[in-house]
């Protein structure tokens, strides 16, 4: 009895000691990559059932911890950190992202959201950490490789540069190709605006979150009437609960021309002209060396600043920004500035039952076009000639001391400095939208969402004084004025209903509504006084594009592993008559996840394996004119009035039109595997696709004494696009100081034309593709069975050395002549194969990264080397002279001809491998307390281009390569502030 007394008396001496033992911890848990603090992180003992969260500041207070303990740190999106408490007074934890529960994120789809792992369509999303780094000015230049089946091509050069992207090649042959771009939940206009570049470029980069890339029509076709090209969702950053947090960014960027064209040096040139010139063309030689395209090119130096501010309260978050943008192109004078501001506001209220969301991306952009007639020139002019004579004026080719020879080239540096073009535009992309969960039914939600995009612009120039040196035909104080606006406005009304039925374990996502849209345009051909600094207005030409649609889907999942998905929509367009106003577009889409399936459940090695099929239809009616089915006339100007009397009246002249005009429609058929391997170490997508677009709106040749001009559209046609798509990713090595990844995509894609006014393959087909050199002559075509704008060409005939014979063609019909019976379609500028490869390598503080772009099967018309490589382009005139290209002593060429113009040795191989970009990254260490975070990085764009073509550059937009603005390589050094 007494041994059990003890041993009760020592249980209670032990008591208030195991009490004293229990202990409490404070500390603060961050993001790992940006050191920033997270807010609701759940902090526990293991296997405790209470714990608490982490406040706005990523701060914990945590009672009843024991030594020994282990403390769990967990939030969605991170990996969960276990942390042994031996009795610590403070704990700093930093969390990294979990890549498993990133490949399950919520991405955007039409009206909604989808998680990653039950999407059914053909879907492709990019955030912050895969957009490409360096010196981007715009959405598609962070996206471009990174995409299977998306094909991005810059224009050039310039700073803000437009580019032709296309989704699975484009659906049509003359409507409007480019992919439907949604940001923030307003679907906007094609295209841009008078003084404006590229429309992408009027978002600011820096404010971008994610880009999700829509391919195939199950995915699409809830737009329906404007999805037949793919859609681009573009979603900006959000704030996030807590302090005021401040984010710096800046670049310097260092521009240089790595290649120019071969234009003949001045030894060769005069070397040729004594060869082959008569007397007075070899008296018009200089004594000068210029090299034309050093003189118009330069070292461009450009920067780029943006502050972003976001905190907010638990039901109120906010971000704002604005940025500024300085770039100067490396022609000389060309320059673009850009202001930007955005703004993001949201809140939760009403016991998070109604959510209310406000978007705002304004920008005012500055454009200083340099005249790029002066690329074209400073490979024509003589380069025996000054830059300026003794009097300090240009040099110019003279008739006469007081006439200038109006049939000569322009010295380029004139064409620069003496001739102004300058643009301004603004543009301002907005919504509100509201959702409000049924307190009655809370799976039941009502949006409404409002938007706008609102665009104006004015492009204005003129002609120095001094240009020419004033004599006649300078064009002296030749102004010009166009204005422009759009306003489009924007309501979308629905209802959604998401709820899973326990008893069948199957969740059921409802979703039907109504969009109406308005697009109104007004163009102002107005002239402006640059002395006087007066603008008269001109005449307003106003039009208008009407769209409303009702839609509806319904997502099914079953057991987590069978997927469903429906569409329908129905589109109104104004474009066309009553009678053909409305089109239906369905779509249906199945998907199986295989990894959730017992005889796969527990296969370790297999993370994901999903498999995808799916069929739609949308549609097109995005021909460029707002009336094409409405007869209407057009009023005279002034100097087309009918006098009757005294008295003059304007005219009125009937325009083109079609009542019959109907929606162009596109089919496709998309089946697709998603896997990942080993925790999602390997992980990639395979889709297989096919296309069909019918009653094509193609704008094409009326038929003799018919209708009121020579040209209108038709439904004509059908083409027919297929394609294998393949991306992947591998994470070789991944330690808690190393990680190294391994991405790519290719796609293999064919586009035949299966029917036009006839399904003969041997009829003429419909020629495309005007080229410098022979005015109104084509050097494309389209036709049945081949390729849209195949090359259409003589079949150049050679020597025994290999050479090309100077006039001599095959006669392919074998009827002694040559004639235009004798051409032939010969290759085409769309590529077989194109592809991206990027790696990506962090260690400690350092990351690295790089990208590879390319294609293969694409063909160009060099038209630099065809519109400058004759002997004719020299020797022209006896009253001056022209410079050619190199490739006249490769050839020999003396005729100026169509033919030669159109002979196939001008269509070249411009298959390609470019290095797009490099960077270097280092964080600098933070103190242990601090949320801020500094990081510099080096970057270069454009640092390798590995190709046979002869041209300057062989990625063509079209396949014309003419006068394009040299892409230089751009350096950049970044800084990263957040504080």
């Amino acid at each position: 009895m007494k041994t059990i007394y003890k041993k009760l008396l020592f249980l209670l001496l032990l008591l208030p000691l195991s009490i004293l033992a229990q202990n409490t911890v404070t500390g603060t848990v961050l993001d790992k990559v940006s050191g920033q603090p997270i807010p609701g992180v759940n902090v526990n003992v293991q296997g405790a059932t209470n714990g608490v969260s982490t406040d706005f500041d990523g701060k914990f207070q945590l009672s009843n911890v024991k030594k020994g303990d282990k403390v769990v740190f967990s939030f969605i999106g991170y990996k969960a950190s276990v942390v042994n408490y031996d009795s610590q007074k403070s704990l700093m934890v930093s969390l990294g992202e979990d890549e498993n529960q990133l490949k399950e994120v919520v991405v955007q789809v039409g009206y909604g959201t989808v998680k990653k792992k039950d999407a059914t369509g053909a879907v492709t999303v990019l955030t912050t950490k895969d957009f490409n780094k360096g010196p981007v000015t715009s959405a598609d230049q962070m996206i471009q490789g990174k995409v299977a089946g998306l094909q991005i091509i810059n224009g050039g050069g310039s700073p803000g540069e437009g580019a032709t992207i296309r989704i699975r090649s484009g659906s049509s042959l003359s409507a409007n190709n480019d992919p439907l771009y949604v940001i923030d939940g307003v679907p906007v206009a094609a295209g841009g605006i008078n003084g404006g570049r590229n429309p992408l470029s009027t978002i600011n980069q820096n404010n971008i979150e994610s880009i999700s890339v829509l391919k195939d029509a199950s995915a699409t076709a809830i737009y329906g009437s404007r999805a037949s090209n793919g859609v681009i969702i573009i979603t900006t950053k959000k704030g996030k609960a807590g302090d005021m947090q401040v984010s710096y960014n800046g670049n310097l960027q260092v521009s240089e021309i790595t290649k120019k064209v071969d234009a003949l040096t001045p030894t060769q040139f005069r070397d040729f002209i004594t060869a082959h010139g008569t007397p007075a063309q070899k008296a018009l030689v200089g004594a000068a060396d210029t090299d034309w395209q050093n003189e118009i090119y330069r070292t461009a130096i450009g920067t780029d600043h943006n502050i972003a501010l976001s905190g907010g309260v638990d039901n109120v978050v906010y971000r704002a920004s604005v940025g500024y943008a300085n770039l100067n192109g490396i022609l000389k004078r060309d320059n673009m500035q850009r202001t930007t501001i955005g703004v993001g506001v949201t809140g939760n209220f009403l016991d998070k039952h109604l959510k209310i969301e406000l978007n705002n991306n304004t920008s005012l952009i500055k454009n200083n076009y340099s005249n790029r007639g002066a690329i074209g020139s400073a490979i024509s002019f003589d380069p025996t000639q000054v830059v300026s004579n003794a009097d300090g004026t240009y040099f110019q080719w003279y008739t006469s001391p007081t006439q200038i020879n109006q049939l000569a080239g322009r010295n380029p540096l004139s064409i620069i400095n003496q001739q102004n073009n300058f643009g301004t535009s603004y543009r301002s992309i907005g919504n509100i939208q509201t959702e409000y969960k049924m307190h009655f039914l809370p799976e039941l939600k009502a949006v409404a969402n409002f938007g706008y995009d609102q665009l104006s612009g004015r492009s204005y120039g003129n002609t120095d004084a001094n240009y020419l040196n004033g004599l006649p035909g300078s064009g002296y104080n030749n102004s010009y004025e166009n204005t422009g606006s759009r306003n489009n406005k924007l309501m979308d009304l629905f209802l959604n209903y998401n709820k899973k039925v326990e008893s069948i374990n199957t969740q059921i996502d409802l979703t039907g509504g109504y969009s109406y849209q308005d697009f109104r345009d007004v163009n102002d051909g107005s002239s402006y006084n640059f002395e006087n600094k007066i603008s008269t207005p001109g005449v307003p030409v106003p039009s208008r594009v009407n769209l409303q649609s009702f839609f509806a889907r319904t997502n099914i999942t079953i057991a987590d592993k069978y997927l469903l998905t429906l569409s329908y929509r129905r589109d109104g367009t104004s474009r066309f008559t009553e009678a053909n106003r409305w089109a239906n577009f369905p779509a249906v889409a199945l998907a199986w996840k295989l990894n959730e399936e017992s005889f796969l459940k527990d296969v370790s090695s297999i993370s994901t394996l999903k498999l995808r099929g799916g069929w739609g239809v949308t549609g097109q009616q995005d021909i460029g004119v707002s009336y094409p089915s409405i007869p209407l006339y057009l009023v005279s100007n002034s100097q087309a009035q009918y006098q009757f009397g005294n008295t003059f009246y304007n005219t009125f002249r009937p325009q083109p039109y079609n009542s019959n005009l109907k929606w162009e429609e596109t089919t496709t058929v998309n089946a697709g595997l998603d896997y990942g391997l080993f925790n999602n170490r390997i992980t990639g997508t395979v889709d297989l696709y096919k296309r069909t677009t019918k009653d094509l709106l193609l704008y094409t040749q009326n038929p003799s004494f018919f209708g009121f001009s020579n040209y209108d559209n038709y439904n004509v046609g059908t083409i027919e696009n297929k394609g294998i798509e393949l991306s992947g990713e591998v994470i070789p090595v991944r330690t808690d100081d190393l990680e190294w990844r391994i991405g790519g995509n290719v796609t293999f894609q064919d586009s035949k034309i299966t029917k036009l006014t006839t399904t003969q393959p041997n009829t003429p087909g419909i020629n495309v593709g005007g080229y410098e050199g022979a005015t109104g002559n084509t050097i494309q075509n389209h036709q049945v069975g081949y390729a849209p704008s195949s090359f259409y060409v003589y079949e150049q005939a050679y020597g025994a050395d290999g050479k090309p014979i100077d006039g001599v063609y095959i006669d392919r019909n074998k009827d002694g002549i040559i004639t235009e019976q004798d051409k032939y379609r010969f290759h085409k500028p769309a590529a077989d194969v194109f592809y991206g490869f990027n790696t990506s390598v962090t260690y400690k503080n350092f990351d690295f990264g790089m990208n590879w772009r390319g294609s293969w099967g694409n063909f160009n018309y060099n038209n630099v080397d065809s519109s400058k490589g004759s002997y004719q382009n020299i020797l022209l005139r006896e009253t001056d002279l022209s410079n050619g290209v190199a490739n006249i002593l490769e050839t020999g060429f003396t005729t100026q001809d169509t033919k030669r113009y159109e002979s196939d040795y001008y269509i070249q191989d411009a298959a390609f491998v470019r290095l797009d970009n490099v960077s270097v990254g280092y964080t600098f260490n933070q103190k242990p307390n601090s949320t801020s975070l500094v990081k510099l990085t080096l970057a270069a764009q454009n640092v390798l281009l590995i190709t046979d073509y002869s041209g300057l550059d062989p990625e063509i937009s079209g396949g014309i390569d003419n006068n394009l603005y040299p892409r230089p390589i751009t350096f950049t050094l970044g800084l990263n502030v957040n504080f």
